[in-house]
């Protein structure tokens, strides 16, 4: 599941690079930021996140 994460993130980082080289400044700051919430080294939205009681 951590490779196709990151695979999936670099795709989406690729393509928002493009953009912004295309003059979608926002689309490519979103899809950007996308890529770093997608992958597994950062906040994956997939993940599932427990509460912590103590």
């Amino acid at each position: 599941m951590t490779i196709l994460l990151w695979l999936i993130a670099v795709v989406v980082a690729i393509v928002g690079i493009v953009q912004l080289f295309q003059g979608q400044i926002i689309l490519g700051i979103v899809l950007i930021v996308l890529a770093c919430l997608i992958g597994p080294g950062g906040y994956s939205i997939f993940e599932r996140r427990t509460a912590r009681r103590g």
